[in-house]
């Protein structure tokens, strides 16, 4: 399947970030949605099955990212999650999905810094998607 029939949900309540990688991901062939809030995506959900989602960890609290995949996870179970996040940065936390105790609670494939080159991400949306789509056949 091309890019350009995958829609990619975006969640962030940095708008200027939410533009730019809206910008990214349509550049690449990607059709999008967006929201600026883990309430805005939730209504979105109900309408909208995006193939992948990438999400913000903190908008409305600290923990909306986890909460929204959550949620994803629980309605579209083969919806691959990525969170984006700067909580390293800022705080010197960091989050292993590899690990299994945290993979039992962070519902996402994926957990990935702020600032990752374009080229590392569609590296990892494609392998994701493809990854989804073996899955279903």
């Amino acid at each position: 399947m091309q890019p350009g029939n995958r829609t990619l949900l975006i969640v962030d309540d940095d708008v200027d970030f939410l533009l730019q990688t809206r910008i990214k991901l349509e550049q690449m062939g990607y059709k999008t949605v967006t929201a600026e809030s883990q309430r805005e995506a939730e209504l979105i959900l109900e309408k909208t099955k995006p193939d992948l989602a990438i999400l913000d960890l903190m908008m409305e609290n600290e923990d909306s990212g986890f909460i929204l995949s959550y949620k994803i996870k629980k309605k579209y179970p083969d919806v691959p999650v990525i969170i984006f996040t700067a909580v390293a940065m800022e705080t010197g936390i960091t989050f292993d999905i590899q690990d299994e105790n945290n993979r039992k609670w962070i519902k996402a494939e994926l957990f990935l810094d702020k600032g990752i080159r374009t080229d590392v991400l569609k590296a990892e949306i494609e392998r994701l998607l493809s990854e989804k789509t073996d899955r279903s056949q």
